[in-house]
């Protein structure tokens, strides 16, 4: 995994947080940091399916792909978070059963 810089201005209480976790982890900053990015880009990526699903906008299948989930993990995120999904006919539905 090749690593890129990346320089970012953070607000004060945001370096208290960040300090906070790095005693409580016992490593280094930039440690924190990328876990934390990374952390949220996934929170991101399901926030972003589920929104999209329930809209109407992407197939199941297509949402599970966007949050970066296998299909029954995605499966309980749906059902975690009380997403109401089939918007389709029964033609939809077989096709994205195949």
């Amino acid at each position: 995994m090749s690593l890129r810089p990346l320089a970012v201005r953070i607000s004060e209480k945001v370096e208290k947080e960040i300090l906070k976790i790095m005693e409580y982890e016992k490593t280094d900053k930039a440690t924190v940091v990328r876990t934390l990015l990374e952390i949220g880009l996934l929170e991101w990526k399901k926030k972003t399916a589920l929104e999209l699903l329930r809209e109407g906008k992407v197939t199941f299948n297509k949402a599970a792909e966007i949050a970066g989930l296998p299909l029954w993990e995605f499966v309980d995120l749906v059902k975690q978070y009380k997403i109401e999904w089939i918007k389709y006919d029964s033609d939809d539905m077989i096709d994205e059963l195949l």
